[in-house]
């Protein structure tokens, strides 16, 4: 099969990883930074280049879209599917979870819980919505953010409003979230893909930090997730729409709460903690894809 895979950073292990499995399978391999595509649309047909190349030939795209190109990333999608290229993520999808508060909307929607959230409007009283998500301390996020960043613990009212005030001056939208102290500090990353849970590690953040994230020093050990927790990581996978998902959870005494869910999840840390081929996984979703989409289009001109 002819599979390309879209990084603007191509030589991080995520990327690296999916060339390997791919090219070990016997597949037509190659990276394309989307940032590069030429997005062409003409009357009855749709073409995407990449440095004067065409792309319509390609049978799938595996996306790994970057938070700081998701506009650009949801456009080249949408391109795609115009050209009729397999992708394993949608542009609706992507454009969703990227959002914190419509992801968070849309998991309340289809009733899986979530951390109590406020989302705070210009110039609200920050003490009435802290009262309302539990009190302090609480989790202070902005709507666009990764790895950890734009992430705040604030442990008292004067901190929370300054805080606010000052990254509402740069125009950035913030919400705030309980802080489920019964967690202690760890949640559960659960990669899933086609619908299924392939794999799960627990995170654990470094002495004090209470970010659980692996790119801000914290530690992983594969996990075991509850009946309970893999009906919650499928269901908030599909709710947003997405095949191949990272969905983060935490554990609180009310049950597992869905934190966040990744478009684009990283390879690294679940594959070498769990020892599980993530990969091959997602190549085995891909193939799966592209061989019944071949085998329709072949019993529909038979039966023509």
């Amino acid at each position: 099969m002819k599979i390309g895979i879209l990084s603007t950073a191509q030589e991080v292990y995520s990327t690296q990883s999916l060339l390997r499995c791919g090219l070990a399978r016997g597949h037509q391999i190659e990276l394309i930074d989307y940032k590069q595509c030429s997005l062409v649309m003409e009357q009855g047909r749709a073409e995407m280049y990449y440095k004067d190349f065409p792309l319509s030939h390609l049978d799938a795209v595996i996306p790994r879209i970057s938070t700081s190109f998701t506009l650009m990333g949801a456009s080249v999608l949408t391109q795609l599917r115009l050209m009729k290229v397999f992708s394993t993520l949608k542009p609706e999808g992507l454009l969703l979870v990227r959002d914190k508060l419509r992801c968070l909307q849309r998991l309340q929607e289809m009733e899986i819980d979530v951390p109590q959230t406020a989302y705070v409007g210009d110039g609200q009283l920050i003490g009435p919505l802290i009262s309302m998500v539990g009190g302090l301390p609480v989790v202070i996020k902005l709507l666009e953010s990764t790895h950890g960043l734009g992430v705040i613990l604030s442990e008292s009212y004067r901190n929370a409003e300054s805080t606010i005030e000052a990254f509402q001056r740069l125009n950035e939208r913030v919400i705030i979230q309980e802080f489920i102290r019964e967690a202690k500090g760890a949640d559960i990353r659960a990669f899933v893909v086609n619908g299924k849970v392939v794999a799960s590690m627990k995170r654990q953040a470094r002495d004090g930090e209470f970010r659980s994230n692996l790119h801000r020093g914290a530690s992983a050990q594969q996990e075991r997730l509850t009946m309970q927790e893999d009906f919650v990581a499928r269901t908030a996978a599909k709710a947003v729409g997405l095949d191949i998902a990272g969905v983060d959870i935490l554990r609180s005494e009310r049950g597992p709460l869905v934190m966040e869910v990744n478009a684009s999840p990283g390879l690294e840390g679940i594959e070498t903690y769990t020892q599980v081929d993530v990969a091959g996984k997602i190549f085995d979703f891909v193939e799966k894809k592209v061989l019944a989409i071949k085998n329709g289009k072949v019993r529909k001109k038979v039966a023509i």
